[in-house]
Parts: C-alpha cells; structure tokens; sequence
C-alpha cells in the first residue's frame, strides 16, 4: 500500500491508546508465546534465500526473522481482541545478547522459532526467542536470543503504555526478575561506558604495556626512542589494517510499515560486513558466537546513504570481537548521525593475529579505547559461553 496513506490513517488511531498502563488488562507469558515454523527442509524453494556459500545457512537472514519476530509477539502481547487494528508502533529498541550452541545452521532441515514476552516496563518489552532445528526427528537448540521492544504512538513519535506481565510460576518469576536485572545491568554497562569514565587502572597498564611492547628495541638501545616509530610484535596485526567499511542506498524495498528502513535489514547487513571483517583478519572461516549490545539510535529514512565501518577491536585465541558503526549521511546538510553500533564475537577455525593498537596521541587514542570495549565485550560474552 501507499506508506504516505497508510501513515495518514493511522492519525486516528490515536483515540484508542491508554491514557494509563493500570487501564490495559495484565497479560500472562503463555499469552504472548508463539511458535514459528521456516520450513527449509519440507520446501526446498525457499532455501535459496537462506544458502550460504558454505552450504549453511545464512546468519543475517536469521537476525531478520528474529526481529521480525520480537515484534509479531509484543502485538501479541498487546493485542485488544475489540480492535480490528493496533494503535501501537512497535519497534526494536536493543539487541540484549543471542548467543548461539552450533556452529553450523543446516540448510535442508526445518527450523522453529519460539518465543515469548518476558519481562514488561511501562512502554518497553523483552522477549525471549529461542531457534531450534530439525535433526532425527527431533528439535535441537540452535541459538537464544534476548531482545527489547518499544511501543510508540501511532505515528511513532512518542512512548505508549504496553499491557503489564503477571508471573504465574515460580519459574517465570524467576524469568520476570532476569529480566529486570538486565535492566539494571544495561545501565550499569552503559554508565561505565569509555565514552563516561576514563579506563580503569589495569585498562591503562594494559594499554602501557601494548605501548612498551611496541617500541623500537633498536631505538631504545641507542636512547633515541620516538612515539611514533613504532614496531609490529609477532603474529599480529595493526588495528587499523584490520578494518572494513560499506555503503549501503536505502531503497523502499527494505522499508517497514513506518515508512523506515527495517531494523532486520539492518542487522543482516552489519552482521555480513563484520563476518567479511573477520574472515579477512583471521585468514579462514570465522562462525559466529554472540552477538549483543545493539542499540539503535534513531531510524534510517529511506533513500539514506548509510556507511557500514567494521572493525577488529580485539583477539584472542581463535576468538575475534568485531566492532561495526552504521551512520547516515544527509545529502543535504552533510551532517552524518550515528544510527546503530554492533557488537559481534566470532570463533575462526585456527588461530588468530592479535590485534595491536597503536597507543598514545591523536586517532591511535581512538583505537586503544576501542580496544579496550571490545576486550570488555569479549569477556562479558565469554562468561556467558
């Protein structure tokens, strides 16, 4: 349809918000659950769209369903059987964490896809997905996933109250309390933030000894060492070489309903150049392991120019964590607005070049804070796994 008529018509929805959350009827976890099934294995002509060229599936397609998905089950949520249409605008507001227990995703055995809302604020939703595939006969874990919901207004320009949760169990009592101790903990994260408070102690040691590993021996054997004469250790690369950058045209093939780009298509799109990243620094097949800490921003307008910068923020083992910023750029202002950052761990099939910044002064400061958020990143997934 029209997206400009449609928006227009959605105006008149605004009589049916709630003026409080109380005057919206609790809903339980069961309400919202939903199960999905992608057939792979039973119709093999959709296969294609999914095949890698490894004969896998492709993970961004899977980002895209699962997005798709958080949003189907808060409407579900949030459904009021006397309203034909819903007066919510529904969007994705954080990826929290999806970490994954296969390494490889088949492309000829049918998938499920189930989940649920978990835990309900004011106007915000988490829900929890979980994948599972086709083996034996028999449904196998694949991956979970934890992602956050906003609901907005009709146009989506302001917040609206979203139904409230009621645990029934001890079990989803449990779950509800996760979920508000993941609250707390994003903003714990977010308060500590490079960007707030300066590295702690042992971050700036470990910057310093990447810098003294650096230096010139030569150099310093004849008292003439220099900031920037700098020297590569073994078996590493610099992390600027170990970068990639895209630029994507947003055309309305990829809009949602709101008229902006869909947040799925967005993802796919920062997950593929974070694996191409990776699969360049690591010098063989990297398989993802985690992907988390998604925020998004603001929308992407379509007909946007938006440039994808992936980077190698941090190594270890067989282990790479890739940094991806996505901006766009108005043509008409020259301004460029910070839209989504991704975070990515992913596991190579041997091991890895470390990755070295080079610290103290000017764009290299950049590098060694960036080091030091993925090294951050690296170790919260690696409690998680």
């Amino acid at each position: 349809r029209d997206h400009v008529q449609a928006m227009q018509e959605r105006k008149a929805l605004h009589t049916l918000l709630a003026k409080r959350q109380e005057d919206l009827p609790p809903r339980r976890m069961k309400d919202s659950y939903l199960e999905v099934i992608l057939p792979l294995g039973s119709q093999p002509e959709i296969r294609e769209k999914y095949l890698n060229v490894h004969n896998s599936v492709r993970f961004g397609r899977i980002l895209e369903d699962l997005d798709s998905l958080g949003v189907l089950i808060c409407y579900t949520h949030t459904k009021q059987e006397a309203q034909p249409r819903s007066p919510l605008s529904i969007v994705t507001a954080l990826v929290d964490k999806i970490n994954l227990c296969k390494k490889i995703i088949y492309p000829d055995c049918d998938i499920k896809f189930t989940g649920n809302v978990s835990w309900v604020g004011r106007t915000s939703m988490e829900v929890k997905m979980h994948m599972l595939q086709l083996h034996d006969g028999d449904y196998s874990p694949v991956l979970d996933a934890t992602f956050v919901m906003v609901a907005r207004d009709p146009e989506n320009k302001r917040p609206a109250f979203v139904n409230p949760l009621i645990p029934e169990t001890p079990e989803e009592e449990e779950i509800f309390k996760q979920g508000e101790f993941n609250k707390t903990k994003r903003i714990d994260f977010s308060t500590a933030s490079l960007l707030k408070m300066a590295p702690t102690a042992e971050e700036r040691n470990i910057v310093h000894d990447i810098f003294l590993n650096t230096l010139d021996s030569r150099q310093e054997r004849e008292g003439t060492v220099s900031f920037r004469s700098r020297i590569l250790p073994p078996n590493s690369v610099w992390m600027e070489d170990a970068k990639l950058k895209s630029l994507q045209i947003c055309h309305p093939q990829e809009r949602n309903i709101f008229n902006r780009i869909f947040g799925g298509f967005l993802m796919r799109k920062a997950f593929e150049l974070g694996w191409a990243t990776a699969c360049s620094c690591g010098g063989s097949r990297p398989f993802i392991v985690s992907v988390d800490d998604i925020m998004f921003q603001r929308p992407v307008e379509v007909g946007s120019l938006l440039l994808l910068s992936a980077q190698v923020c941090y190594t270890e083992k067989n282990y790479i964590q890739v940094r991806v910023h996505s901006e766009v750029f108005d043509a008409d202002t020259r301004e460029h607005h910070t839209t989504n950052i991704f975070h990515f761990t992913f596991i190579s099939e041997k091991e890895v070049p470390r990755v070295v910044p080079k610290t103290y002064g000017g764009k290299y400061m950049q590098l060694s804070m960036l080091y030091l958020d993925g090294k951050r990143h690296f170790a919260a997934t690696l409690r998680e796994i």
